[in-house]
């Protein structure tokens, strides 16, 4: 069998980012920071920008010398004093890696990240949580973003 044979035709989707390094988009992230006039500019910005979405191994279950038998990838979330939970994204690996330096990136739309959020029950998106400047956008502004999906 030829090795062109072997998917039967089908292919693998290409990357959404394709030249992505995971560096933050400058102009986002001063948005983020505090440089936006408005709700409708945050949300045009969103709408077009590239998230990173936290995953991270969790384990399912452990030998006796405490090594992981089995294991599998989770997003993250957080949950606050008052028991509401938040996604966690990020704008670039940096931001990231300074919540957490052994989290997996997932680059998908700031949309996607949204709907993420949504259908997992959360009530926000957290994005950089550890900074640069910490974002919290409420469910209200996640169904903006996605559309009311």
């Amino acid at each position: 069998m030829a090795s062109s044979d072997l998917g039967q035709g089908r292919s693998l989707a290409g990357p959404a980012f394709p030249a992505d390094d995971g560096s933050a988009d400058p102009v986002l992230r001063a948005l983020l920071g505090g440089g936006c006039d408005s709700e409708a500019q945050m949300l045009q910005a969103l709408s077009e920008a590239r998230l990173l979405v936290a995953v991270m191994a969790v384990a399912d279950e452990v030998s006796d010398d405490g090594s992981d038998k089995s294991s599998h990838m989770a997003v993250v979330s957080m949950v606050n004093a008052a028991g509401e939970k938040g996604l966690l994204a990020f704008t670039g690996l940096d931001s990231m890696s300074a919540w957490n330096p052994e989290a997996r990136p997932v680059p998908v739309p700031a949309r996607a990240a949204a709907e993420a959020a949504l259908a997992d029950g959360a009530q926000a998106l957290v994005i950089d949580v550890a900074g640069p400047a910490r974002v919290v956008l409420p469910a209200v502004v996640l169904m903006e973003l996605t559309g009311g999906q």
